[in-house]
């Protein structure tokens, strides 16, 4: 997979839209924890394969970050929320 491509086009993007996708070699903003870039590694709605396939890929130092599926702000990714 391996483009690069800007956070905020991840977060937009309807491909990505309820996934978790993995970045490597992000840059970051100036004032925050939140990539402005990186190169897309990989992505899929379960956390726990994503990593595994991460993991097998070699390439631990991967961001991982969820697009959120709808406009809720206030609601946690689905590995946080109540079961």
């Amino acid at each position: 997979m391996e483009a690069r491509m800007t956070w905020s086009e991840l977060a937009r993007s309807e491909r990505y839209r309820g996934r978790w996708v993995a970045l490597d070699r992000c840059r970051y903003e100036k004032h925050g924890a939140q990539p402005a870039d990186g190169e897309l590694v990989d992505s899929d709605y379960d956390l726990a394969a994503l990593c595994e396939r991460v993991k097998k890929a070699d390439k631990g130092g991967c961001a991982i970050l969820f697009c959120e599926e709808e406009a809720e702000p206030s609601r946690p990714p689905p590995s946080q929320r109540p079961r």
